[in-house]
């Protein structure tokens, strides 16, 4: 079932009983797909509440304008635009190795879709190295921030750039961009009760005439809108002004 509408989904995204589909749990230490069973994206219930918390705090200790500083610096001096929110915020992390980005890349490639290679597993490998904090969960959650926000950032300033105009400002181009083209453009959850799958047609959602005034112009009078790309209800995006920041960031070491 897809839903398309905005109010029916934020209903979704605010009742505990539509959760993400379960993923396999039980695989090797390492791999891929025994991080997905770690992480608290895929993760339900208290295990959830834990793993996210855990995520918070690692975000806590990164300050949004000294990531998006970097992030324009970088982008001024010519470097990839494609890697350099996951290279800014490793290095926040403390990780300057050049394994990092590479790794970054292959894991994320799987990470939402569970589809998992030995150059997944590898990669994962490799983040539990370069991440590693003593503490288990405390070094999924730090990878987790990165393979998360890998692809997504990369997303969000490309679809910026190609509405981009010379003088326009960067957080209101990223704020509609989000609406108007988000870089992920559905999400699933499960109903716990009736077995139900539904996916939630952000880009539809978005655009919901009932809530978003001539939706397939690309206004950035329109300013902070509801859009759903960062979640909703139970369970927004943590890092969403970290994202903001590292896009800015590079919008602004780019644009005239």
């Amino acid at each position: 079932m897809d839903i398309t509408r905005h109010a029916e989904a934020r209903a979704v995204l605010s009742d505990t009983r539509y959760v993400p589909p379960p993923v396999p749990q039980g695989a090797p230490r390492g791999t891929l797909a025994w991080l997905r069973a770690q992480v608290s994206r895929f993760a339900t219930g208290e295990v959830h509440a834990a793993r996210r918390a855990l995520v918070s705090e690692q975000l806590a200790m990164l300050d949004p304008d000294a990531l998006r500083k970097a992030a324009r610096e970088a982008a001024a001096e010519g470097r990839d635009l494609t890697g350099i929110p996951t290279s800014v915020l490793g290095q926040a992390l403390g990780v300057t190795d050049d394994r990092l980005l590479p790794a970054v890349d292959a894991a994320s490639t799987g990470y939402l879709s569970g589809e998992t290679t030995q150059e997944t597993d590898a990669a994962v490998a490799v983040l539990l190295e370069l991440l590693d904090t003593g503490d288990e969960a405390t070094t999924v959650a730090r990878i987790s921030l990165l393979l998360q926000g890998h692809a997504a950032t990369q997303g969000l300033v490309r679809n910026a750039l190609a509405h981009a105009e010379p003088g326009d400002p960067p957080m209101e181009l990223l704020h509609e961009t989000l609406r108007h083209d988000p870089p992920l453009k559905a999400t699933r959850r499960l109903d716990r009760e009736t077995g139900r799958e539904v996916t939630i047609d952000l880009v539809r959602a978005n655009h919901d005439p009932d809530v978003f005034p001539e939706p397939a112009r690309f206004d950035l009078r329109r300013g902070q809108t509801p859009h759903l790309t960062f979640g909703y209800g139970v369970r927004p995006c943590p890092g969403s002004d970290h994202a903001l920041a590292l896009a800015a960031g590079i919008l602004e070491g780019l644009l005239p």
